[in-house]
């Protein structure tokens, strides 16, 4: 079982703080020594007790290592920075003030205005100031525009690759279908009942019982050619009008036979 957390803080106890000082102070003494011979380091450990007395430890020499200590503190040290006299500081903002006054007519200039009082050698210089200027602007502004024409043609290709995948996908799936080049053209045939009545092959009382209805309105969709379907149409209906005249005549011959019965 491991031991419990021990909280830190002052022991009230006078003898219960003495042993525990003696125990602490023997494995800080420990330890730093374990430190200097393991790390090769110069180790000093300076303890004053509560009652004043001095423990101390120093791995070689403590009047060797305190001068060290002392040199390094005062390499450390930072000079506190002097305060500056009102008159300097205000030297100082009007030399700044100078500086501004610079900067801002130099712009002026640059953009081609307050050019009173400067020399031909100011000019020239200024002059030569705007021409680099410009020749840089132009160089940026080709190096832009070729990377947008170099996208272009990116962005182009990549339309003439993607054009020409879905050219090859077109041309797959015709595979798949037959040719249609020499294909007829769809004819629709209409016979009326009309023209049957008109042409004597059958009478009204045929047509309103239904016994021609079916057979003679016959609209027919063809695919294929016009000449075939027309032989075809011609036959059915040349069946049809034979078939009509039987069931007429047969009719007739009925109608007499009922007569001629008293």
């Amino acid at each position: 079982m491991g031991r419990g957390k021990i909280e830190i803080k002052k022991i009230e106890n006078s003898n219960s703080r003495q042993v525990t000082f003696s125990k602490r102070r023997q494995g800080l003494l420990k330890k730093a020594y374990e430190l200097s011979v393991l790390c090769e380091s110069d180790v000093a450990v300076i303890i004053f007790s509560s009652t004043g007395k001095l423990f101390e430890f120093s791995s070689s020499n403590m009047q060797t290592i305190l001068t060290r200590y002392s040199k390094c503190m005062d390499s450390l040290k930072v000079s506190t920075p002097e305060i500056k006299p009102q008159k300097q500081e205000s030297m100082e903002a009007d030399v700044l003030k100078e500086e501004i006054e610079k900067l801002k007519m130099k712009h002026l200039r640059l953009l081609g205005k307050d050019l009173t009082g400067i020399g031909l050698r100011e000019l020239g210089e200024l002059e030569q100031q705007l021409n680099e200027g410009l020749l840089s602007i132009k160089e940026r502004k080709e190096q832009i525009l070729m990377g947008q024409i170099a996208q272009s043609r990116l962005q182009e290709q990549r339309a003439i690759l993607e054009n020409e995948t879905l050219r090859k996908q077109v041309e797959d799936l015709r595979g798949f279908f037959p040719s249609t080049s020499h294909s007829q053209p769809l004819s629709i045939e209409n016979h009326p009942v009309d023209s049957a009545i008109k042409g004597g092959s059958a009478s009204p009382e045929i047509v309103r019982n239904g016994g021609l209805v079916d057979e003679i309105l016959d609209t027919t969709l063809q695919l294929g050619p016009r000449q075939g379907f027309v032989e075809s149409s011609r036959k059915k209906m040349q069946s049809t009008q034979s078939t009509t005249m039987r069931d007429g005549e047969t009719q007739l011959i009925n109608s007499k036979t009922q007569a001629n019965i008293p």
